[in-house]
């Protein structure tokens, strides 16, 4: 019995101790959120070549043809992307799964809380932007 009570302090401030330093990750300095961030920019310069150059091959092809099928050209699609790009964006969890990664952050789009996840992957040594999903419903 002592030496279960022993464990269980022992554990108990172990994780006391490990706490803060789990708390006060700092997701903002990772290559993953360099990455989101590049996109972001982008976006927000209306470079589409960099905004495509942020993301995946796979997914750059897929904004291709999404907008060629909308009937925009590169420089509409960047201004509607731009409207919708999140604001004030706080980064809550990142999950780094050898090349592939899942970013959880907080934002405001249009005055309202917004909940994102970004999936990257690191393709040629780099990470890029897969996509990105944000909903006013907490997860």
């Amino acid at each position: 019995m002592h030496k279960a009570l022993r464990f269980v302090a022992i554990a108990v401030a172990a994780l006391i101790v490990g706490l803060p330093a789990f708390a006060a990750q700092d997701f903002s300095k990772s290559p993953q959120v360099a990455a989101y961030k590049a996109l972001l920019k982008a976006v927000d310069a209306g470079d589409f070549e960099g905004y495509k150059k942020s993301m995946t091959r796979a997914s750059a092809e897929g904004i291709d043809a999404q907008i060629k099928e909308m009937g925009m050209d590169s420089k509409k699609g960047m201004e509607m992307l731009k409207a919708m790009s999140p604001e004030n964006i706080k980064y809550t969890a990142l999950k780094v799964d050898g090349k592939k990664a899942v970013l959880s952050a907080t934002a405001k789009m249009m005055d309202a809380d917004q909940y994102g996840t970004i999936d990257l992957e690191e393709e040629g040594g780099a990470w890029k932007v897969v996509q990105q999903s944000w909903t006013n419903k907490k997860p």
